[in-house]
């Protein structure tokens, strides 16, 4: 406690469970074809167990305080799979795959009425 009675909690990213998870952050981190999310994060891990503080890495990857504690938070409760996006976000879809798939193909169909074009040029 300092003399304000305020507390300071500093976030920092737990140290991997084995040396196999650390090398999967330092690999995904610097990674140039994986998901630019999924390095961004562990980006955020990595710099976080360099002893950078939340506004620093922040800052250096040009994102929010808030968005580099949900991930370090995350890591520390999930390992890697803490990293990855959740499935089941947004809407869900209000036509069946049955109905899509039909919508589809009248699409693709030459509408009533318009002349049509065939291979060989004629119409």
């Amino acid at each position: 406690m300092f003399g304000g009675g305020c507390w300071v909690v500093v976030l920092r990213a737990r140290l991997g469970r084995d040396e196999g998870e650390q090398a999967v952050v330092h690999r995904l981190a610097s990674a140039r074809k994986a998901p630019k999310v999924v390095v961004e994060r562990c980006r955020m891990v990595e710099l976080s167990w360099g002893g950078w503080l939340v506004p620093q890495i922040a800052d250096e990857l040009r994102c929010s305080q808030k968005t580099v504690r949900r991930w370090l938070h995350r890591f520390n409760r999930c390992g890697l799979e803490g990293l990855e996006d959740l499935g089941g976000q947004g809407r869900k879809r209000r036509i069946t795959e049955a109905e899509r798939s039909r919508i589809v193909g009248l699409v693709k169909l030459t509408p009533p009425g318009r002349l049509e074009v065939q291979p060989s040029n004629e119409m």
